[in-house]
């Protein structure tokens, strides 16, 4: 379908107040972060009692809860080619409470003092997860009040995932559920901007080993802590390889260090440091894993082991793709805008996605310098925006 035609039909479905209400539900339902994923309660409960509720009222059809929690909405044909679909990944955990003052109060604020612009919503995720997801479920109430054929499948998947940092339940609901797309689009906060590549992740654990004795003999042990101080030394040597164009030189970054035994005047025999490789598209997290290992071999007296930790997949696409193609034509007839496509130093689910053949870029309401931060709030003019991108989005696409 051309986009002026998806236009027409998104701006005669489309519902400001629906989505603005569906913000303010979603930001009333805690949703915060765990390691626990399918075995936590809360999560599971917010995805089937209000994600998958709110769904089947907007869209008229069955949202299914699949195995390990996620919720999966498919619409259009069942029967087509394989790899012909538009896939959304939205997602429900957030980050955790903490400071944050009625973190799940759901309230509407003005942006004047944020230097945004209109009626802001104000919660726990607002910035990232909650208000990109209103959008999606929007989206979808759109397509369905449409009347459109598709031709090719729509799928509306719901992570329970958001703030975990590994790929367990993108890659649960590619392997457990008929997904058959093509196109992806991950929902997170981008000011609602295509972005079009995002650096990967590795967290590796560097544990030093020594020996201890008493500190007022430390020639009788091997002091771990300076096994440590050497590894920081040789590892700030290390090369990483030539930068990419838009996302710059990959990194090695310290993000935790601790030494043990934590008793008083003991030379410490242990010390473990934890790293943060940012990976760049093209590389893989084994490659990186054993770039490590080599530089950190014949270490003596120390004895040193390097140990990967969880990962995620660094990502591009070109501008001229087709998701990010129609995502692009939607931004640019919003009214005002003209939003670039840009690049991301994060680590996202769209790395796994294209991985997997599926073609995904990363688009959302939410600035995120408001993350994590005491004032974590969301346009409501940007979420309604991302509510009628996504959906032309998925005319252009699918129809």
């Amino acid at each position: 379908m051309e986009i002026s035609e998806a236009l027409e039909l998104v701006q005669a479905n489309a519902k400001d107040k629906e989505v603005d209400d569906l913000l303010v539900e979603l930001l009333r339902a805690p949703s915060p972060q765990t390691e626990k994923l399918e075995a936590d309660p809360n999560l599971c409960a917010y995805l089937r009692d209000v994600v998958a509720s709110r769904v089947e009222a907007l869209t008229g059809q069955h949202a299914k809860i699949d195995g390990m929690g996620n919720l999966i909405l498919q619409m259009g044909p069942n029967t087509v080619r394989a790899g012909s679909g538009l896939i959304l990944m939205g997602y429900a955990m957030t980050f955790p409470p903490a400071s944050m003052a009625q973190p799940y109060g759901g309230k509407i604020v003005p942006g004047d003092a944020f230097n945004l612009s209109g009626p802001c919503a104000i919660g726990r995720g607002a910035c990232e997860q909650k208000g990109a997801l209103a959008a999606m479920l929007g989206a979808s109430a759109i397509l369905a009040r449409s009347g459109a054929e598709l031709r090719q499948p729509f799928f509306l998947s719901v992570s329970l995932a958001g703030e975990t940092g590994r790929h367990d339940a993108a890659k649960f609901i590619l392997e457990h559920n008929p997904i058959q797309a093509r196109h992806g689009i991950v929902g997170l906060g981008t000011s609602n901007r295509v972005c079009l590549g995002n650096k990967g992740r590795l967290d590796v654990e560097v544990i030093v080993r020594g020996k201890s004795c008493h500190s007022s003999t430390p020639w009788a042990g091997i002091e771990a802590v300076k096994g440590a101080r050497r590894v920081m030394e040789r590892l700030e040597t290390l090369d990483l390889g030539p930068s990419h164009a838009h996302l710059g030189a990959a990194t090695l970054t310290a993000t935790r260090i601790e030494s043990g035994p934590a008793i008083s005047h003991t030379i410490q025999d242990v010390c473990r440091i934890v790293m943060d490789r940012r990976l760049l598209p093209g590389e893989v997290p084994d490659s990186a894993l054993e770039d490590l290992k080599t530089a950190l071999a014949g270490f003596e007296p120390w004895q040193v082991e390097v140990v990967a930790g969880a990962y995620m997949y660094p990502s591009e696409v070109q501008p001229g793709s087709p998701v990010a193609a129609a995502l692009q034509a939607a931004c640019e007839a919003v009214p005002d805008k003209r939003p670039e496509p840009f690049y991301s130093p994060a680590a996202l689910d769209a790395g796994f996605l294209n991985r997997q053949g599926i073609e995904t870029v990363t688009f959302g309401p939410g600035d995120l310098r408001f993350a994590h931060t005491d004032h974590d709030l969301v346009s409501l003019l940007e979420v309604r925006d991302a509510a009628r991108i996504y959906a032309a989005a998925a005319l252009q696409l699918l129809v």
